[in-house]
């Protein structure tokens, strides 16, 4: 198996064309790219409303329960209803963005109301202490001190959607999840095993650039009492 694999990553052929590998890696980058900024634009405002105020936990517990949706089934759904709605393309990739989304929201949504909730209760009577509005609150303390929390959402979400993209592949898009439908198709087993490679390669390397990028959102102080726990 690890030989047919092996073959058909060094094959010039998979690097090629419109089926190559960097076509179909940068289709899944699209995909992620798009589902995590509109996730975000959702989740992380709520997160921090929620958070904030306090009202509305049972947003944050219906997200976590959305996590239990099976994806796939829920993308079938989807497409089943939207689908026929949308012409061309958009038919297949509206429901696939929207199922995506869906799952992306929980650890977002999560991150960022467990990183505001837990802002030290003597910080935020400080900042009211000093006449600061509810807007200066959440933007100059309570969000600085959320940001470990976010940002660890925030790479869940990015992980969780760069794993799971594969799945538009079954309604026809394109991605890395091509390799894995089309080379089951057709019994090709190095290309299925080739593509699984892939995506998990791409993940952990997402993961790994994002540990290092996002720690400069963080406060040194933040970063510094961190490393000393």
């Amino acid at each position: 198996m690890i030989p047919t694999i092996w073959s058909w990553l060094t094959n010039p052929a998979s690097w090629s064309g419109p089926d190559g590998i960097p076509t179909r890696l940068i289709e899944h980058l699209g995909y992620t790219l798009a589902v995590v900024a509109v996730a975000a634009a959702v989740a992380i405002p709520l997160g921090v409303w929620v958070g904030h105020s306090g009202r509305a936990r049972w947003l944050v517990s219906l997200g976590n329960a959305l996590r239990a949706v099976p994806t796939l089934g829920l993308l079938f759904a989807a497409t089943l209803v939207i689908g026929p709605r949308l012409g061309g393309q958009l038919a297949f990739v509206v429901p696939s963005i929207a199922v995506l989304v869906l799952l992306a929201i929980p650890p977002l949504l999560a991150g960022a109301y467990a990183g505001v909730e837990a802002v030290d209760p003597a910080a935020r009577d400080a900042a009211r202490g000093v006449g600061m509005s509810g807007w200066q609150r959440i933007r100059q303390v309570e969000l600085p001190c959320a940001m470990p929390l976010l940002l660890s959402g925030l790479r869940a979400a990015v992980l969780q959607v760069v794993a799971t993209a594969t799945i538009a592949a079954y309604v026809g898009l394109g991605g890395l999840g091509r390799y894995l439908i089309d080379g089951l198709a057709v019994g090709d087993y190095g290309q299925t095993g080739g593509g699984a490679l892939l995506v998990a390669t791409v993940a952990l390397l997402v993961d790994g650039v994002l540990a290092v990028g996002l720690r400069g959102l963080i406060s040194p102080g933040l970063r510094l009492r961190a490393g000393r726990a």
